[in-house]
């Protein structure tokens, strides 16, 4: 639909993190925005004070009446039984995903994008905080709320679109992005790919549709001969990579300087605005982006030590001297094992308790193991039960079955509901929070707890 016979956008799912920003975005451009959403979240709160109507029952009626001015916008999220889906669908509206619309805003500008399994938030909402404090500006489409700019949508004149490339339901396909960078190739989402070997075959593809240059994290299996981009590597402190780190220190404030080499020369000197190593290795990635679409190499220096990263992304809540609290996204074996590498490394010899919901029957069920053996590295565990999301419950598949794998005899599994008294018992030194479901109504609470003692 041409955007001069549109007037009403709709979403259902609009709370989500990726369609809110597209929610934000039509809403600057004019447009009358609503949604449904199933729960109230600080998300929806932020819209709606925005003036963005949005309502938490499936009702039809909510929906605008002009259908030929409407366009709806949905998640993959979403069940295909709601009410409202089947009546736009029945009802003639113009239907798409959001990655189709993420596709359709992107096209005709200067698309810098990051995929991958993890890392992809930290990644993309750094290279738009480089290209804004450094003057070049942008828009962005965030898969997070940048601790800069309070926010998940940038939006500039300049037109160039950063986005976040979501490998869920393939939606990154609908990208053709200028240059891209590939951050990880995981086992993920196997209720949709099915295995590993599919989940690398669409990142193939992905790749394939980039049109100047690749930015990949060094061992990755795309090779020159599958796509069209010219290929960079890059990695934490590999020398075979042509953008990696040397001289790396760690301040007694958990930050990490460290010299950037790259084929252009080196950048000296580098403090890395957000704690651990995961993330000196996602300001490379985004450093790598930001100079091979031409930004200068002290600009991108300065704003990769004034950036505070994303919430829930190694996100620093408390931290004094024998007391501190992380809160992290982390939902994936390999990404909370890069977090708590990362948190070995920014508070050495120091005792970590880790509280872990399991997001997704399906991903508990493929990663069993993997999940036990992540969080077997924690000093203490508390593992909480799964957080359901969009999935009915699988039989036998519980957070027990990632429990009794956890090598660690230090472990307790609970509920939710009794997550708060069950620390305000316990001899904390280093906090760290994990998932991605419903564990992020916590950190206020545990915030307000620890901050007290």
């Amino acid at each position: 639909m041409k955007e001069g016979k549109l007037k009403y956008v709709y979403f259902i799912g609009i709370g989500g993190i990726g369609m809110s920003a597209i929610a934000r975005w039509y809403k600057f451009r004019g447009m009358s925005v609503s949604g449904y959403d199933r729960t109230p979240s600080e998300l929806t709160a932020s819209l709606q004070a925005e003036g963005i109507d949005v309502h938490y029952q499936d009702d039809p009626s909510c929906i605008p009446a002009d259908k030929a001015s409407t366009l709806v916008i949905y998640t993959p999220a979403v069940p295909a039984e709601l009410g409202e889906m089947q009546y736009v669908r029945e009802h003639g509206y113009k239907l798409i995903k959001r990655s189709r619309a993420l596709g359709e805003i992107t096209r005709g500008q200067i698309c810098l994008a990051v995929a991958g399994t993890h890392g992809k938030t930290t990644t993309s909402t750094l290279i738009a905080h480089i290209l804004t404090e450094s003057g070049y500006g942008c828009s962005a489409f965030l898969g997070g709320i940048s601790k800069n700019y309070g926010t998940n949508l940038l939006m500039s004149r300049n037109p160039v679109v950063v986005a976040e490339a979501d490998e869920f339901d393939r939606s990154f396909l609908q990208l053709y992005p200028d240059i891209a960078a590939i951050t990880a190739m995981d086992a993920d989402h196997l209720d949709i790919y099915g295995d590993l070997e599919h989940v690398q075959e669409a990142f193939r593809e992905f790749a394939s549709q980039v049109k100047e240059t690749i930015i990949l994290k060094y061992g990755l299996p795309i090779s020159s001969s599958q796509v069209k981009a010219r290929i960079f590597t890059y990695h934490f402190d590999d020398a075979r990579a042509d953008f990696h780190s040397s001289n790396l220190r760690l301040g007694e404030d958990g930050h990490y300087s460290f010299d950037l080499v790259y084929p252009g020369g080196v950048l000296k000197d580098i403090r890395c605005g957000t704690l651990g190593w995961v993330n000196v290795e996602n300001s490379i990635a985004a450093a790598a982006v930001c100079l091979c679409h031409g930004a200068d190499g002290q600009k991108v220096r300065h704003a990769i030590g004034t950036f505070q990263g994303a919430v829930r992304r190694l996100d620093e809540h408390v931290n004094r001297k024998g007391l501190a609290y992380i809160d992290d996204y982390a939902h994936h074996p390999a990404e909370l094992a890069s977090a708590i590498s990362s948190l070995r490394g920014i508070f050495p010899g120091r005792k970590i308790t880790g509280v872990f919901q399991p997001h997704l029957y399906t991903r508990t069920r493929d990663f069993a193991g993997e999940f036990a053996a992540a969080l077997s590295q924690l000093d203490r565990l508390i593992l909480l039960d799964i957080y359901p999301a969009r999935e009915e419950p699988i039989e036998g598949v519980t957070s027990e079955i990632i429990f009794k794998e956890v090598t660690i005899k230090d472990k307790v599994l609970i509920r939710k509901e009794e997550l708060l008294d069950t620390l305000a018992k316990e001899k904390l030194d280093v906090l760290a929070t994990f998932g991605a479901g419903n564990i992020d109504r916590f950190v206020e609470p545990i915030t307000r707890m620890l901050e007290s003692l």
